[in-house]
């Protein structure tokens, strides 16, 4: 047991070695956000995915109106795109886009624990593995990439926590928020530009020639306005945009946009209901009903009387 233990350490270790000496392979994983950023919700509101996926789409969450505590409950993540579109891949081969999310939720909610979980939900969830943020933010769950055909809505089984065990949390009304992607990024975690993104010109000048490279890459030679050549290499999958003889601007577009893909957040709200208040209001409206027949019936007894005296 000691052995296999010491074997998953230096396993383990030799993985975080290698992402960070390759970051451009993290840049699709919810790790590379979990070792950046201990919260990944900024000051500003805004979610850090966005720091990478620069295109903006829409995000959707549906969750109960309120919930009981130490329930188990649902949040469900739609992730709407167009299927038959395809992405440029890191080897600049066309491939189908990948998703993944991050949901935000108030502190003492967590992801709720296998035994707690029905058949029913472990059924929708079967195949995504969704984990927690970090030991420290239980309350901010995770899952991605996998593959966006198969899993444009995504269901997270969610544990309401009960403020009979934890003081901190009360019945209150609760903000929740959620940033899903689809897609590869346009920016590795280096600063680098990604394969997925507009490549533009360094530099003002004429285009001199556009030769093909190694590994699909196509070399761009611009005659800059001081006399120089300047070679500016388009890795593969990206369709050139200008010509040779072409006269082009600093930042101007060598390339087309390949991005299908994007980021995009959304937030909502959620009840955490006391069950003794429900109660009371259900004997509140219970009461109410009641007293208004009894009223009515006591109506139309008095012009019963009313009726038979007149009569008499």
């Amino acid at each position: 047991m000691k052995i296999s233990n010491f074997f998953k350490s230096v396993f383990i270790s030799l993985s975080l070695f290698s992402a960070l000496l390759s970051p451009k392979m993290a840049i699709a994983y919810p790790v590379f956000a979990q070792q950046a950023y201990d919260n990944p919700r900024e000051a500003t509101g805004r979610i850090v995915c966005a720091n990478c996926h620069l295109a903006q789409k829409p995000t959707e969450i549906e969750v109960p109106q309120a919930v009981l505590p130490d329930t188990v409950f649902e949040a469900v993540v739609n992730i709407p795109y167009d299927t038959s579109v395809k992405q440029v891949t890191a080897s600049g081969a066309p491939g189908p886009l990948n998703v993944g999310a991050v949901l935000v939720l108030p502190e003492g909610f967590k992801l709720a624990p296998k035994e707690r979980i029905s058949n029913e939900i472990k059924e929708k969830t079967k195949g995504v593995f969704i984990q927690p943020y970090s030991k420290t933010r239980p309350n901010i769950l995770v899952v991605g990439p996998i593959l966006g055909d198969k899993n444009r809505e995504i269901v997270f089984p969610i544990l309401s926590p009960d403020p009979a065990q934890d003081k901190s949390v009360h019945y209150l009304n609760y903000p929740i928020y959620v940033g899903a992607n689809r897609g590869r990024g346009q920016v590795y975690p280096s600063g680098e530009k990604s394969n997925n993104t507009v490549f533009t010109s360094t530099v003002a000048g004429k285009i001199e020639s556009i030769e093909a490279a190694d590994k699909g890459k196509t070399n761009v030679i611009v005659k800059s306005v001081a006399g120089e050549s300047v070679s500016q290499m388009i890795p593969a999958g990206l369709k050139v945009s200008v010509k040779v003889d072409d006269v082009i601007k600093v930042d101007q577009a060598l390339t087309f946009d390949p991005n299908v893909g994007g980021f995009g957040q959304t937030e909502t709200e959620i009840i955490l209901q006391n069950a003794n208040r429900v109660k009371g209001m259900i004997a509140f409206f219970f009461t109410v009903t009641i007293a208004q027949i009894l009223l009515v019936l006591k109506k139309k007894q008095f012009e019963k009387v009313q009726a038979a005296e007149m009569n008499f």
